[in-house]
C-alpha cells in the first residue's frame, strides 16, 4: 500500500473548535498550553467528560478574526494530511458575545473558508451545530440566521453535544424548521448507545447521521437505514475515547460496510482526540482489517454522502480515479 498519507481524503466530520491546533491555541491565549489541557485521555468515562475538553478553544474563537483565523488554521492542517475535501462543523451559539453577532460569525467563517481554499487547496463547507443545552429560542435564530448562507458556504444543519442528558425528541421544534426551510441536517445520534435517537433522526429526515455507532445492535434499523440510504460518519478514535465502544477489536466498522451501509471514517476533533485522518486510516488498516480498495470505497462514499455541490464532487471523483491509475 503506498504511504497512507498519500492517499486523497475528505473528513465530513470535523469540530472546529476540538481541532485548533496547539499553535493557534498558544497564539490567542498568549501563553503555552500543555496536551493534558487539549487532548481527552483514552480513558474517558464518557461523552460527558470528554466534552469537558472544548472548553479551552472555545475561548479562542471569540472574536471575528479568530473565527476566520481558526479555518484558515484546520485547513492548513487538513492540506498537510492530503484532505481535498472537508466539512467544518462548529456551534455559532457559542461564539456570539455582547461584540459577535450571528451573521458576523456566519461571514467570519466563510471568509476562512475561502482564504484557506486560496492558500491552501483545500475545499471546504460550513455545517452549523444546534446544541442540546441551548435553549429553543437559541437554536431556532442560530438555524434561522444560517439559512441566509446556504449555498455559499454553509452547507448543513447538525446537533450536538450532551446525547445522553438531550435526547432527540426534545428537539422536534428543530427538525421541523429545517424541513420547513428546506435546510439539509445530520445529526449526532447513537453515540451513548440510544437506538431510539438514531430512530428518531432518521424519522425527522436527518440525511447522515453523527456515529451512530449503536446502529449495529438493531438489525431493522440497520435495514431501513440502508434502504434509505443514510450515511453515518464514524470516528474511530473519538467513538473508542467516549465509550461509544469498549475496544478497537469491537468497532463495527466491518459490520457496516458488510451490511451496505453507506460509512465514513473521519477525524471528529483532531486536538481532542489527537487524530488526522491518516491515523484513522492507519488504525482501520492495521487493527480492523480494512483493505486499501475498502479505503477507496470509504473516500468515494464520503463524496456521495457529501453536501458539496456537483463541480467538487465531480473533481473528487477525478482525483480518487488519478490516484488509482
Amino acid at each position: 500500500m503506498n504511504n497512507l498519507k498519500d492517499l486523497p481524503k475528505i473528513d465530513l466530520h470535523c469540530h472546529l473548535d476540538g481541532s485548533l491546533s496547539k499553535s493557534f491555541i498558544e497564539h490567542c491565549l498568549k501563553r503555552n498550553v500543555s496536551a493534558l489541557e487539549l487532548t481527552a485521555p483514552s480513558d474517558c468515562a464518557s461523552l460527558a467528560e470528554y466534552l469537558t475538553k472544548f472548553d479551552l478553544p472555545i475561548s479562542c474563537i471569540q472574536t471575528r478574526e479568530n473565527l476566520k483565523a481558526a479555518v484558515i488554521d484546520l485547513l492548513r492542517q487538513a492540506r498537510e494530511d492530503n484532505i481535498l475535501y472537508m466539512e467544518i462543523r462548529f456551534a455559532p451559539t457559542l461564539s456570539v458575545n455582547a461584540s459577535l453577532g450571528y451573521k458576523d460569525i456566519y461571514e467570519a467563517v466563510i471568509e476562512g473558508a475561502n482564504e484557506g481554499l486560496k492558500s491552501f487547496g483545500v475545499y471546504s463547507n460550513i455545517i452549523i451545530c444546534a446544541m442540546r443545552h441551548h435553549t429553543k429560542e437559541q437554536n431556532l435564530e442560530m438555524l434561522k440566521i444560517g439559512r441566509e448562507y446556504l449555498g455559499n458556504g454553509i452547507c448543513a444543519l447538525d446537533l450536538a453535544g450532551d446525547e445522553a442528558g438531550f435526547p432527540n425528541e426534545l428537539f422536534t421544534y428543530l427538525f421541523e424548521e429545517a424541513r420547513r426551510l428546506d435546510m439539509p441536517f445530520t445529526v449526532h445520534s447513537g453515540e451513548c448507545g440510544s437506538i431510539n435517537n438514531i430512530k428518531l433522526a432518521v424519522e425527522a429526515g436527518a440525511k447522515r447521521i453523527g456515529h451512530g455507532i449503536c446502529l449495529v445492535n438493531d438489525p431493522a434499523l440497520m435495514r431501513l437505514c440502508k434502504e434509505k440510504n443514510i450515511g453515518f460518519e464514524l470516528c474511530p478514535t473519538s467513538n473508542y475515547q467516549t465509550k461509544a465502544v469498549k475496544t478497537i477489536a469491537s468497532y463495527p466498522l466491518r459490520n457496516f460496510l458488510d451490511f451496505g451501509i453507506i460509512a465514513t471514517v473521519n477525524t471528529d476533533n483532531m486536538t481532542v482526540s489527537d487524530t488526522t485522518m491518516s491515523k484513522e486510516y492507519e488504525l482501520i488498516t492495521q487493527k480492523l482489517n480494512i483493505a486499501k480498495d475498502e479505503l477507496i470505497q470509504l473516500y468515494e462514499n464520503s463524496i456521495r454522502l457529501s453536501f458539496a455541490n456537483d463541480d467538487v464532487k465531480n473533481m473528487l471523483y477525478k482525483t480518487v480515479k488519478d490516484y488509482e491509475k
